[in-house]
């Protein structure tokens, strides 16, 4: 081949040693014999040109690869190595080839298999030797009778870790910048949400609509790097969402949305007895009020700057802070016969404590649940009495002594969901302003009577005479799930259209046993669904939802 020296990868010749390679990346268990022969220290695996690689390692089992490049190319190349998990071992082996081998072609350059026995390298030196779970980068210079070697060893146990190698350094950086000053700054603490500010990345000035920030929250410890936290959180038993109902950037294929989930501001929460952690991605602006925190509680913040192109993240240096103890919340006096509403708008965990001073033996309590559930402790005189999860209308009676006094907290029944609810207590059960209801407030509808056009519906009442109105509303069969779920049990006839109007009745029964009524609402289309409600309207003007009911049509007749 003349003069000209050529030296260029061996694909080919190490096309047996790459399938070996990519079989050990299966999470299948491996046997001692298949350890021996894939996993031998002297077994070495060419490390690709410009591909971030995942290296999958056995514990105390020495792990290489190796590169050389063309004769033409860059002098210069650049590793990033990112443990995944526990710390490792790994070093950068700087092998220069013998004067006999110079000029030899690249059809007679042989596998870099025992380097032990390989006649054709006289000298080695070692350029990098780091130990540690830090992400570390090399830069270096070769020479074009050298053969370069990484040798990774993980003594704890069986790991992963990434490796990134390029040698177009002016094009091929696969890693977003950090700024000079890679530090966090907490700005403002309170009992449940610490600020945070960093320096922008200098990739958000040359690539704005690729880059984004994201933020590690945990109560353990600072992750340093994307890689360790998906990590942490797989061992602990949980895995990311395979799907989810927030955008996904459009660049990223489905193996890489494993560790970015959105470009919307989110809070995925990954947690079981061990671990907890929070991912929240929030674009490109370099401030965030991280929120919902528990009180006097330390939580570390990572943040990582991310390129959505490639998915490669950049750490930033990890801080801390503990949040405030939360200050007692005052008791709110509940006066007789009044009527609180309160409200929860999901965005921070609440909580309304009342208080209340019986002006007799016997006290009532009336709850009733606009939207979700709500959850209801009430106590006397630090005894707690009741403690359940109320949705729709509950009436409570205790029994205790004059002047006695009840402490009742609520709360949503799930957090930071949107809950709303009117409160009343009362020594006096006159002065209760919602109306007498029965036991069960569900509509019963008879499949016997349903026709085609026509359904027969059937609810309890009481012994008070009362006015029951009943309203109907034709869905379509897509809509049957978002009505029920949207139902507001404090809403009235008035929130209805008079379209929906079916009738109002007056109804009474002194035998409670014999308490029912019904009704037969005609006209309907055959083969459809619709919603049934029925109010109990009560003469103070307040009102008792039945649940709704959907029955449908029968298609023939």
């Amino acid at each position: 081949m003349g003069g000209r020296k050529t030296y260029k990868l061996l694909w080919g010749v190490h096309l047996a040693v790459l399938l070996a390679g990519c079989m050990s990346h299966s999470n299948l268990p491996l046997s001692d014999e298949y350890r021996k022969i894939y996993f031998n220290p002297y077994h070495s695996l060419i490390l690709p040109d410009g591909r971030e690689t995942t290296i999958y390692l056995l514990k105390d089992i020495t792990k290489r690869y190796y590169f050389t490049l063309e004769e033409n190319s860059s002098p210069h190349f650049s590793i990033t190595v990112t443990p995944c998990d526990v710390p490792i071992e790994w070093s950068i082996l700087h092998y220069k080839a013998s004067h006999a081998f110079y000029g030899k072609t690249a059809a007679k350059y042989r596998a870099f298999d025992d380097l032990k026995t390989h006649s054709h390298y006289k000298t080695v030196s070692t350029l990098f030797h780091y130990k540690g779970n830090s992400v570390e980068n090399y830069v270096g210079t070769f020479s074009y009778s050298s053969l370069f070697v990484l040798e990774f060893l993980s003594t704890e146990r069986d790991t992963h870790i990434s490796v990134y190698l390029t040698t177009d350094l002016a094009h091929g950086n696969l890693f977003p910048e950090l700024p000079g000053d890679p530090r966090i700054d907490v700005t403002t603490v309170n009992h449940n949400s610490v600020s945070l500010v960093w320096k922008p990345s200098p990739s958000i000035m040359k690539q704005k609509d690729l880059i984004e920030y994201c933020i590690l929250v945990n109560e353990k410890h600072n992750y340093k790097s994307m890689c360790a936290a998906d990590t942490a959180i797989r061992s602990a038993g949980r895995k990311w969402p395979k799907t989810a109902s927030f955008p996904v950037s459009k660049y990223l294929d489905e193996n890489q949305r494993v560790m970015l989930l959105s470009k919307s501001d989110i809070n995925v929460i990954h947690k079981n007895s061990n671990i907890e952690v929070r991912q929240l991605c929030i674009g490109n602006k370099n401030t965030y009020i991280v929120s919902n925190l528990s009180s006097n509680t330390q939580y570390y913040f990572d943040v990582f700057v991310v390129n959505l192109l490639t998915n490669a993240s950049a750490a930033y240096t990890g801080t801390f802070a503990k949040t405030w103890l939360e200050p007692k919340p005052k008791d709110i006096p509940l006066k007789d016969g009044k009527i609180v509403q309160i409200k929860f708008n999901g965005k921070r965990p609440k909580t309304y404590t009342f208080e209340y001073q019986a002006l007799h033996k016997k006290v009532h309590f009336t709850l009733q649940v606009c939207r979700g559930q709500l959850r209801a402790l009430i106590s006397k005189n630090g005894k707690l009495l009741v403690s359940e999860t109320v949705q729709g209308i509950r009436h409570i009676t205790l029994y205790g002594k004059f002047m006695d006094k009840y402490l009742a907290v609520f709360k949503p029944a799930e957090p930071m969901t949107n809950t709303s609810a009117m409160i009343q207590a009362s020594s006096h059960v006159r002065r209760s302003i919602f109306p007498f209801f029965p036991s069960s407030l569900k509509i019963k509808s008879f499949n016997k009577l349903r026709t085609c056009n026509s359904i027969t519906i059937a609810w309890l009442g009481t012994q008070e005479r009362n006015m029951y109105c009943v309203y109907k509303k034709k869905l379509e069969e897509d809509q049957v799930w978002r009505e029920l779920s949207s139902v507001n049990s404090c809403s009235g006839p008035d929130s209805r259209p008079k379209s929906e109007k079916v009738l109002c009745k007056y109804f009474h029964e002194i035998n409670v046993q014999r308490a029912v009524t019904t009704e037969t609402i005609g006209g309907l289309d055959r083969g459809t669904s619709y919603l049934f409600d029925v109010y109990l309207m009560g003469s103070s003007g307040m009102l008792v939802r039945y649940q709704s009911k959907v029955v449908k049509t029968r298609k023939t007749c």
